[in-house]
Parts: C-alpha cells; structure tokens; sequence
C-alpha cells in the first residue's frame, strides 16, 4: 500500500487510535538524543516496522547522507538513509507511530504532504516532535525542556507538565510545517526540546533522554525502565571526571548556572523566556557565536 510517498508495509490490524511522536533529524537531534528515546520505546514495545519513503532519493542528496555498506569478499549490503515508520502495538493504552524524519534536502513540500497524508490515514489525533539541541545551560542543573503546544488539550498539557515556552524567530526545517499542518487538520500537536549543554558533546546523551523519557511517561504512559536512571548517574560521573580537567570549562560553568537562573527567574515572572537585551547578550557571548540559537 502507498501513502503518499510511504511505503506501508501489510498489517493485519490497523493501528488503534494511534498518538504519533516523531524526531527530526539532524536538525533536532543533538547528542542523539531524538533517535535514542525512539530506539527506547521501540524496543519496549518490540515495535513492527511499519513504513518508509518509496523513493528516498526523491528527497535525499546521498552525498550528505552517505549510504552505509557491508563488505566481505563481496557486497552483503548496502544501507540506505530513509524516513522511517514503526508501530508500538500495547495492551490497554493507545498505540504509538514512531516517525523518526530525516531533513529532506529537495521536494520538502511533497515531504510534508507524505507525512500529513500518513498521520490522516491511519487516524492520529495527537501528534509529538521531540528533539535536543545545544543550549547554554550548565550541566549542574536539571536539564530544561521548552516546547509549546497548538491546540487547547495540547497547550494545557504543555503548561501542566512544567516545560518552558519557546519564543523564537529565526532559521527553522521545513519539516515544522508538519506540526503546522497537522494542527490546521484537526491533529492535537505538541513540541518539546531539551536543551543540552553545548560544551557535552556526546554520541548518546541518556540524561538528556531520560528527561523526555520522563516527559513522555507522564503524557502517553511510557514506562520507565531502571536501566535509564543507571545509565545516566554513570555518564554523568565521566562527564565530571572530564570537565574537573579542563579549566577553561570550569570557569565557564558559574555564568551558565547565573544565566539559567535568570531563565527560570524570567518564566516565573512573565512566562516567557524573554530576556532582557543585556542578558541576551552576556548568554550569546558565554555560548559562543557559532552555535544557533535555540
């Protein structure tokens, strides 16, 4: 069967009453930690495999997303990049669609449209982007997650839940067209960011994705494994061990604690994260000016 562009693979059932949480990457992606929460709840739930693009090529300049091969005397197999879709079937609980999206390079707006037509199908009415991206923020405090949410439950749900508004304007993805869209069709939406520290750089970041891990258990009832909590305090000792080496980071981490405390102090006052010019200025000099702003 086709769907937009997607290939669906043959199901016996259709998904019931399915809650869509998606990751973009790279765009959002930082530390993996939008790939590591889907690979988690994939696991849980040995979810299928559901779907992918048709034509990735269509979408994908495969001179930046490289292809991956397998070699042994000879071709075993080639790997190639791809959106890709699974289904978290569970027992009393509303599925889940697991949407992990690669950023298209071209035909983004048939991009779009494919993903839109995929949520429509199959009846999703709440759909999920979470994702990572470096912040100046200390790696002292909790990690802070902004979001936002477009329509009434989704917004309720994003203020209940303790995440701080996003107030933003500058280069997006075209892929947020999607949540856009997706609201305009009558699809609840919500988006949640966790701001990592820009000076952790980390092939997987489990702090980061126990925060939307515990996000998510609180949302759509995604259970919380011990293993999560282990892996964190691990990496966060070799993360101490490393930093305690480095002087220049040690003497950066007292501004980062002094500006999140401000951030904090600036929700709680106006409930927004608008800060003062002065403020903006000392945060963007401590980050550095080759780091996008959040």
């Amino acid at each position: 069967m086709r769907i937009g562009n997607f290939k669906i693979e043959k199901m016996d059932v259709p998904p019931r009453d399915p809650i869509a949480i998606a990751t973009l990457w790279p765009w959002i992606d930082a530390n993996s930690v939008g790939t590591l929460v889907l690979k988690s709840i994939k696991k849980r739930y040995s979810a299928q495999f559901m779907a992918k693009l048709s034509t990735p090529g269509l979408f994908y300049d495969f001179t930046r997303y490289r292809p991956e091969i397998d070699i042994e005397e000879e071709i075993k197999e080639i790997s190639i990049p791809n959106t890709t879709v699974y289904l978290a079937r569970r027992e009393g609980k509303q599925d889940l669609i697991l949407i992990r999206m690669l950023e298209p390079h071209s035909h983004s707006e048939l991009f779009v449209r494919s993903v839109l037509k995929l949520l429509i199908n199959f009846g999703v009415r709440t759909y999920i982007l979470i994702g990572s991206m470096y912040d100046a923020v200390p790696h002292t405090r909790p990690l802070l997650i902004s979001g936002y949410g477009m329509g009434k439950n989704a917004r309720e749900t994003v203020r209940k839940n303790g995440v701080l508004p996003i107030s933003y304007r500058g280069p997006s993805s075209i892929v947020n067209m999607v949540t856009k869209e997706a609201y305009k069709m009558g699809i609840e939406a919500m988006v949640f960011i966790v701001s990592v520290p820009h000076y952790v750089i980390l092939e997987e970041d489990h702090e980061a994705k126990l925060r939307l891990i515990e996000l998510l258990s609180r949302i759509v009832h995604v259970p919380l494994e011990e293993d999560d909590y282990l892996k964190v305090l691990e990496q966060k000792n070799l993360i101490g061990e490393k930093i305690e080496k480095s002087k220049e980071v040690r003497a950066v981490i007292p501004q980062l604690e002094r500006l999140y405390e401000m951030r904090i102090k600036a929700v709680e006052k106006d409930g927004t994260l608008e800060l003062a010019p002065e403020t903006e200025e000392l945060l963007w000099k401590t980050i550095g000016k080759d780091v996008g702003r959040a």
